[in-house]
């Protein structure tokens, strides 16, 4: 059965989207890219909801933004984690961890009763 892309589950887009600013400021497609390409294909973050995102982020304050110069010389707005978004990452991650290993353990094969 081959990969199909999807869209990311409800909850999970902060997650992934400050996960990938952890590696330093990106601009918005930057982030899409890694993403796409972190998971293997598997998970793709339109446009129109990364940046509905990372403008609801930023006003949050977990992300900060600053104009700079695209690899392709073209101007773009730049994202970094502030520090309240490293701190929010991390709540994030210790949630997604413990509710992935609860489904996970829901998926196993139910044990026989006798």
């Amino acid at each position: 059965m081959a990969s199909k892309s999807r869209g990311l589950l409800p909850g999970t887009v902060d997650l992934v989207v400050l996960q990938t600013l952890t590696a330093g400021a990106k601009h918005g497609f930057a982030v899409s890219r890694s993403i796409r390409a972190r998971s293997n294909g598997v998970l793709d973050l339109q446009d129109a909801a990364l940046y509905q995102a990372l403008h609801r982020m930023e006003k949050s304050g977990w992300v900060a933004s600053e104009w700079g110069i695209s690899e392709k010389g073209k101007r773009a707005k730049f994202y970094h984690l502030t520090e309240e978004g490293g701190g929010r990452l991390s709540e994030e991650a210790t949630f997604w961890r413990r509710y992935a290993a609860a489904v996970a353990d829901v998926l196993e094969p139910m044990p026989t009763e006798g």
